[in-house]
């Protein structure tokens, strides 16, 4: 029986839609939901009781919106809401950060993995936990990256300052001898031609994001969520707490889908 109840997807801006490109992609008859607090963003330098909350703001609204699953696209909202949520919650709800640390253990050969992300997922080390349960020998080598996700919010993550800036943080992985990246902020793939540029070819990108969709799928099929009906009408929401323009802009950008419409809202009410 199909189902055609959507999916929700909740991240701190734009960065999100890196899981929502992979979702259409490889899900193309779900109904999507989603919401960007670029409002509130970056989620990164703010206390893990501040981002729990905004996290729970953003999930409630969906379920209210009637969705049957949730994806936390967000790595800083995965490490410190997703436990939380998921016990609280009676849809099934997946986060970013354990199928990126998978993948990366799959990708590596030498068993040196890095991670970029914001302070808070860095900070909460929810990425090395996952990988050293799963591999003990595993080195891993973490790098919070501030600036990349304002780059990304403010539509400059193919300007010649994006570059620049990606190139001076990532100095202190070189000479780590990483053979695998972990992309730990769903915001970074959009950074991540000049990301792999300065990295070297030799280096494996993992989107967490990107990843997350393979779960996702998995799920779907577990808890007989799909919805198998090919429909016209599908529908594909997206909700800011900023500005809708420039939501638009990037969303435009990174999504091929005609007519997209943006809502604003408010959450903090």
């Amino acid at each position: 029986m199909s189902n055609k109840q959507p999916i929700g997807f909740i991240d701190s801006g734009v960065g999100g839609l890196t899981v929502v490109k992979e979702a259409l992609r490889q899900l193309p008859n779900e109904n999507i939901l989603y919401i960007g607090d670029t409002a509130r963003c970056p989620y990164g330098p703010r206390p893990a009781e501040q981002v729990i909350e905004f996290t729970w703001q953003m999930t409630r609204f969906l379920i209210d919106q009637g969705i049957k699953l949730l994806v936390i696209a967000c790595n800083t909202a995965t490490a410190v809401a997703l436990e939380e949520i998921k016990a609280q919650v009676d849809i099934p709800v997946i986060g970013v950060i354990q199928p990126g640390a998978r993948a990366a253990l799959k990708a590596s050969q030498t068993g040196k993995v890095g991670v970029i992300g914001t302070l808070g997922t860095v900070k909460s080390m929810s990425y090395e936990k996952k990988l050293k349960e799963k591999s003990p020998t595993v080195s891993v080598t973490s790098l919070a990256c501030p600036k990349f996700v304002p780059i990304v919010e403010s539509n400059q993550f193919l300007s010649p300052v994006a570059k620049k800036v990606v190139a001076e943080t990532l100095v202190p992985l070189h000479n780590k001898h990483l053979d695998t990246l972990i992309l730990g902020c769903t915001h970074y793939p959009l950074l991540r031609p000049i990301i792999q540029n300065v990295m070297g070819k030799k280096v494996t990108m993992i989107d967490s994001g990107a990843e997350t969709v393979n779960d996702l799928s998995t799920l779907l099929d577990y808890f007989d969520l799909n919805n198998y009906d090919l429909n016209d009408n599908k529908i594909c929401k997206f909700y800011t707490t900023g500005s809708p323009k420039m939501f638009q802009e990037i969303a435009d950008e990174w999504l091929d889908i005609r007519d997209l419409i943006v809502e604003h809202i408010s959450l903090d009410d």
